[in-house]
């Protein structure tokens, strides 16, 4: 089967006409890690592209986020039973006290588009949840996001949890967020900083082939 009508569904944010063609290409008997790999993760990292060039803005990336999520639901049953691997595991969330989530769910769509498994624990999200999550997932990395500049205080309180729970070894740390910077990530720990999606789904998958 042409996988090119999946590959454009997405890049262009159509989620009908993704999830049909994701279901066609199982119906003749496509192996579901040939349909990620060859064409759903391709068009998430055009979607990607388009970004960094400023063809699209956030209403497409969210449109493309969205086909990629729905035509991916078609794939999972079909993956869990071939225990396809995912190049690693990413818990996210956005800090405790900050109940904006558009930036986090566009980070969390761009991770899963390229091929990581990806825990999101939502808003609000208090360091203990983190840590707990980080433990029990076996996350490689973290990522932290915040909108606001009183709660993004909290991501030093998440990163002192990990440390206290004996995790800071094992998991690299991005954070992302309009108040955020480099310059604080540095002061607080982090292992990175992104502002945008696309540039903090690079940087994980940096992270985990450098491990």
């Amino acid at each position: 089967m042409d996988l090119s009508r999946l590959y454009e569904a997405i890049v262009n944010g159509k989620a009908d006409a993704g999830t049909q063609a994701a279901t066609e290409a199982l119906a003749e008997g496509m192996d579901p890690a040939v349909i990620l790999n060859q064409s759903m993760i391709p068009a998430m990292e055009e979607v990607g592209r388009r970004f960094e060039r400023s063809e699209y803005f956030i209403p497409q990336m969210l449109m493309s986020a969205r086909a990629m999520k729905l035509a991916l639901e078609v794939l999972k049953p079909r993956m869990i039973g071939q225990k396809i691997e995912p190049i690693g595991c990413v818990v996210i969330g956005t800090v405790q006290g900050d109940m904006h989530d558009i930036g986090k769910n566009l980070v969390s769509a761009m991770m899963e588009g390229c091929g990581f498994r990806v825990v999101d624990l939502g808003v609000d999200v208090s360091p203990e949840k983190f840590a707990d999550a980080v433990r029990i997932h076996q996350a490689g990395v973290l990522a932290l996001s915040a909108l606001l500049t009183a709660t993004m205080l909290n991501m030093k309180n998440v990163i002192d949890e990990i440390s206290r729970q004996g995790l800071r070894d094992q998991v690299k740390i991005i954070i992302g967020g309009a108040p955020v910077s480099q310059d604080y990530a540095d002061e607080i720990g982090a292992d990175g900083y992104t502002d945008n999606s696309n540039a903090a789904a690079i940087l994980a998958k940096q992270m985990i082939t450098s491990c």
